[in-house]
C-alpha cells in the first residue's frame, strides 16, 4: 500500500471505471478513514448513503447532470451532512468544510488502495434526496463514485509553483 505522500501524488479524478466489484472490506476501510476525520467542535455531522445497486447508480448519474460515469462505478457514496448550520468564529459554515475533509480522507485512502474516485458537485440535490429517500433536513454535499480505474496511467497534475501560492509571515 502507498504511503500518504504517494497517495496524494497518485490521486486523480477518475471518470472511467472497470466493471469490477468493490470488496466490502475495502469499502469499510474507506468509511473508517472517513469516520476518523476531524470536524469542527467534533460535531461529526457527516452521514453517508452507500449505493451499490446498478439501477440506482444510473439514476444518480442522471441526477448528476447526466454524467454517465457516475453510474459506472461499482459504488457511489452520497456524502451528506446532518447539520444545525453551525457557523465557526471565522464566519464559515462548518459542515461544508468538515465534509471536504472527510471526502479528502476517502479519496486519498482510495488512491492508496489502487482505486479511483471523482468528487461530484454537479448534481441536483433535491433529485438525489428523492432518489435516496434522504430526509429534508439533511444536506447532500457531494457524490463520490468509487471503483477500479479503467485507465491506470499516472496522474498528470498541472499545479501552480509553491512560490505563486505561499506567502511567508505576511502576504
Amino acid at each position: 500500500m502507498m504511503d500518504i505522500y504517494q497517495a496524494i501524488a497518485a490521486r486523480r479524478s477518475v471518470r472511467a471505471f472497470l466493471d469490477r466489484e468493490l470488496p466490502e472490506e475495502v469499502l469499510n476501510r474507506l468509511l473508517e478513514a472517513a469516520r476518523l476525520a476531524p470536524s469542527a467542535k467534533n460535531f461529526q455531522e457527516w452521514r453517508f448513503v452507500v449505493v451499490r445497486e446498478r439501477t440506482m447508480r444510473q439514476q444518480l448519474a442522471r441526477a448528476a447532470k447526466g454524467q454517465s460515469f457516475v453510474g459506472e462505478a461499482p459504488v457511489v457514496l452520497a456524502c451528506c451532512a446532518e447539520t444545525e448550520g453551525y457557523v465557526m468564529t471565522c464566519g464559515q459554515l462548518c459542515y461544508p468544510i468538515d465534509l471536504a475533509i472527510v471526502v479528502d480522507h476517502i479519496t486519498l485512502c482510495a488512491a492508496a488502495e489502487g482505486l479511483g474516485t471523482c468528487w461530484i458537485g454537479a448534481f441536483y440535490e433535491e433529485e438525489v434526496k428523492k432518489l435516496l429517500r434522504i430526509p429534508p433536513q439533511i444536506r447532500v454535499v457531494s457524490l463520490l463514485p468509487i471503483g477500479y480505474p479503467a485507465d491506470t496511467a499516472p496522474a498528470s497534475k498541472n499545479r501552480l509553483p509553491l512560490a505563486k501560492i505561499v506567502h511567508r509571515e505576511t502576504w
